[in-house]
């Protein structure tokens, strides 16, 4: 018998970070487990869906080295409900893995660790440091306008591009709207080829540098990319296809400018969209004239509503352009001023929306006819 004996919180924080990439459903039972290694650097659990891997060591005291494969989400929901602080005990028997905290015993079927997957990294031809600030920023300012439509895989996730003169630029789009930020490529990053990481693997880093201010450690190849963020590693495949050209939708001739108070817009726009209907996809009318914006939503079935705010247009004559209000007030969201700009061309045409004098971080929004 093999023996393990861990600090119920570490163990947790450990599982919390491996289980979250594992499938509820899926075809393979083992890919509902999580891989256990106990060798002389402590207690390694990794799990994997076969495009995303998580790997992390944690301190424990281990009688002798072993390796076994047990329910994910069945052994994490257990840690769980242990006393914060308390002793986990972990005894590996024949077929089984019996896991005991103070009076409590659970005995968990394991499958060979033989059997368990294994994401092959290969070799990476970039490696660099970014600080998790940057990292996150990259993530926070364009996961919103990632594609969730199965059919353009290559929208599935954000691309990520060196620019000269040291930039890193990150883009997402769904075909409605796009998001683009840039932040100093570190050393190390100069000319890499640009990379689509998929959806999941965005959503999951985000997690993992929550609150951290450290740097971040990103290997490259043309296929994946691994991150290492503190003892957690995390080895995703990349997304094969091809980007679009984003430049070639970004506007360049948008002379209409308007500013406006973020919060006052964002809350108009939320107010006077009680009424609208899905069925019509929520559209809000916006017409500026002089020094006034009004925004209008008509609904066949409920009626219209219509609220205006002061604004500041460089525009003498009048302007009308209609938005999807979901996406509007997501690109509302981003915007970290108290006022936003958008650059205009006409109705049908896209809009530029920054915060002013932020030319890092732009948005781009379709129009819709109203």
């Amino acid at each position: 018998m093999t023996k393990i004996t861990i600090e119920r919180n570490a163990l947790l924080k450990t599982l919390g970070h491996v289980q979250r990439v594992v499938e509820r459903r899926n075809t393979y039972p083992i890919l509902a487990n999580v891989m256990i290694d106990a060798g002389g650097n402590g207690l390694t659990m990794r799990a994997t869906d076969l495009d995303i891997e998580v790997t992390e060591t944690v301190s424990a005291s281990i009688s002798a080295p072993f390796a076994t494969t047990i329910p994910a989400s069945t052994f994490y929901d257990i840690v769980k409900k242990f006393g914060d602080g308390s002793e986990v005990t972990l005894e590996h028997q024949g077929e089984g893995m019996v896991v005991k905290s103070g009076r409590s015993r659970f005995n968990l079927a394991t499958l060979a660790a033989d059997s368990f997957p294994d994401l092959k990294s290969g070799s990476f031809t970039s490696e660099f440091k970014l600080p998790a600030t940057d990292l996150r920023a990259m993530i926070e300012r364009t996961q919103f306008a990632i594609s969730s439509e199965e059919t353009r895989y290559y929208l599935n996730g954000i691309y990520v591009h060196y620019l000269e003169p040291g930039l890193l630029r990150t883009v997402a789009t769904d075909g409605h709207r796009m998001a683009r930020t840039e932040v100093p490529a570190p050393e190390g990053s100069r000319g890499f080829n640009g990379i689509i990481i998929p959806k999941k693997t965005v959503n999951e880093v985000a997690k993992l540098i929550d609150g951290m201010s450290s740097d971040v450690g990103v290997e490259i190849s043309d296929t994946k990319i691994r991150f290492t963020v503190g003892e957690v590693v995390l080895l995703s495949k990349l997304i094969e296809g091809t980007f679009p050209d984003y430049d070639r939708v970004t506007p360049k001739n948008n002379d209409k400018v308007l500013l406006a108070d973020r919060d006052d817009l964002a809350k108009m726009v939320d107010r006077v969209s009680t009424i609208a209907s899905d069925k019509g996809g929520k559209a809000v009318k916006l017409t500026v004239v002089g020094d006034k914006l009004e925004a209008v939503v008509f609904n066949q079935d409920h009626g219209e509503a219509s609220e205006d705010m002061p604004v500041e247009f460089s525009f003498d004559g009048a302007f009308e352009i209609g938005f999807n209000t979901r996406y509007l007030l997501d690109v509302l969201g981003q915007i970290p001023t108290d006022q936003v700009q958008f650059k205009l061309n006409d109705a049908n045409s896209p809009t530029l929306i920054s915060a002013p004098n932020e030319p890092n971080t732009i948005y781009v929004l379709m129009p819709m006819r109203v």
